[in-house]
């Protein structure tokens, strides 16, 4: 009698174990897989989210310096509009004495025998219009005028000689600078 021995469920049973042991590495492999997937995943959409925070913080603090920047234009322009004001009231107040020093001048300087019948006064310029009873004393004003401290330049533009009466007169047109002294000496010698 022989004996028989049957190796087929053994070698059956050894691979159901190895099917299964593949199977629950395959599984493992399968888990493992999803939660480096879910985990790389999850720290991508955390960096997403990070730095659309930090893109949003930036946009409100540009929008913030964009209102400070306008903020300032404003005021700088106020400023501009500020400091031609105060330059304009400078001048004016300046100017104030000056007119009362040309007057002054004007009389001052002015020779018997001349009288004016116009003056007009164009920025720093003035125009002169008056009659003389000779071109001497006209000659004697232009440089009695050209000697002031507040006035400079004067040209004579027309000077016209006409009968008046029994007499003859000189009627003349000039221009003359007004002028401010630099010190407080001129000022003085040009009131004395």
């Amino acid at each position: 009698m022989a004996t028989k021995i049957n190796l087929l469920p053994w070698r059956q049973e050894l691979r159901e174990q190895r099917k299964r042991e593949f199977g629950g590495m395959l599984v493992l492999a399968l888990v493992a897989a999803g939660g480096v997937w879910f985990g790389v995943h999850t720290h991508l959409n955390g960096e997403i989210a990070h730095q659309e925070n930090r893109n949003e913080f930036l946009r409100d603090e540009i929008s913030k310096l964009d209102k400070q920047i306008l903020k300032i234009r404003d005021l700088e322009e106020t400023k501009e509009q500020l400091l031609s004001r105060m330059q304009v009231i400078q001048e004016l107040q300046q100017g104030r004495p000056q007119i009362v020093h040309i007057f002054e001048q004007i009389v001052r300087t002015i020779p018997d025998g001349l009288y004016l019948t116009k003056m007009e006064e164009s920025g720093d310029s003035l125009s002169l219009e008056g009659v003389a009873e000779s071109n001497g004393r006209i000659s004697n004003y232009m440089e009695s005028l050209d000697a002031s401290a507040w006035l400079s330049d004067p040209g004579l533009q027309i000077i016209e000689v006409e009968e008046q009466g029994s007499s003859r007169v000189s009627r003349f047109s000039m221009s003359v600078k007004q002028t401010t002294p630099e010190d407080d000496d001129s000022d003085k010698e040009g009131a004395s």
